[in-house]
This record gives C-alpha cells, sequence and structure tokens, in this order.
C-alpha cells in the first residue's frame, strides 16, 4: 500500500506583501467578538463558528509577520520523515525519540513502519521550547549573579 504525503496535499498559504497590513489588522481582531460571514457567489452568506474566526485570526497574526500558514488537522498521522520535516530535525534523531517515547507513535498493522499524530509532535515541540526557555532563563540569572564562567 502506498502511502502519500500528508505534507504535501496539506493547505499552504504564503504571506501577500501587498495584503501584509490587512493581515496585521485581522491578527489583532479578539476572535471571540468578531463575526466574520462567508458570502457566496450566489449572494448566500454563512455565519462562521468562533472556532474557524480563531483558526483564521491566527493564521492572518502568521501572515503578518511574514510566515507561511499550513493547515492540516491535529490528528493527522505523519511518518517519522514528516515529523522531522517539521520539526527541523534529522529523520534518525526523530526515530530515537519515537524509540525511546519521547514522541509516542505506533506501529502500522502488520508492518514496521510507524505514525505520528501531529497533536503529539506539536506537544513534543512545546516541551522543548519551554526546556529552552527554561535553560535561557538559568543561564542569564546565573551571568546576573557573577557565576557564569569566564
Amino acid at each position: 500500500m502506498v502511502r502519500t504525503s500528508v505534507l504535501a496535499g496539506a493547505t499552504q498559504v504564503d504571506p501577500s506583501a501587498v495584503d501584509r497590513e490587512v493581515f496585521a489588522a485581522a491578527g489583532r481582531v479578539s476572535p471571540d467578538e468578531a463575526r466574520v460571514i462567508l458570502k457566496t457567489a450566489n449572494g448566500s452568506e454563512v455565519l462562521l463558528p468562533v472556532e474557524l474566526v480563531r483558526i483564521l485570526v491566527a493564521s492572518a497574526s502568521e501572515l503578518a509577520s511574514g510566515h507561511s500558514v499550513t493547515v492540516l488537522a491535529s490528528e493527522a498521522q505523519l511518518t517519522p520523515a514528516e515529523a522531522a520535516t517539521l520539526l527541523g530535525l534529522s529523520r534518525p534523531f526523530v526515530a530515537r525519540l519515537l524509540d525511546s517515547g519521547d514522541i509516542p507513535s505506533e506501529y502500522l498493522p502488520g508492518s514496521r513502519h510507524r505514525v505520528v499524530r501531529l497533536a503529539d509532535v506539536l506537544a513534543f515541540q512545546e516541551r522543548r521550547g519551554r526546556r529552552r526557555e527554561g535553560r535561557r532563563q538559568i543561564a542569564e540569572a546565573m551571568e546576573a549573579a557573577g557565576l557564569s564562567e569566564p
């Protein structure tokens, strides 16, 4: 069975320099206070739910910062190579993280191949970022106290 890449099929939006100010303005809107109405070509209108408005506002903030936005469901199942691409790490390093359980994974039925939930990859990335920030704060505190090595 051939598996197509989850990342290749994901919707990706690249920022437009022309619309950057509009993205910035939309990114400053409180999603809980905004009402977004989608108007179709035939004139019918759909009031978007607040959950979708939150996605739009978050995406607008990222686009205003010049970042591309990729839309994937958090339950999407990635290969270790796709997880490595998202994390900016090598596939062998991600395989070691899977082996150690730092990132949960499961084997495909009757196979040696594993899949990883996007939500688990994002949770790992968040934990890693918090640890990095903690180490930075400790280093700054040591330096301020004059405890750093020359």
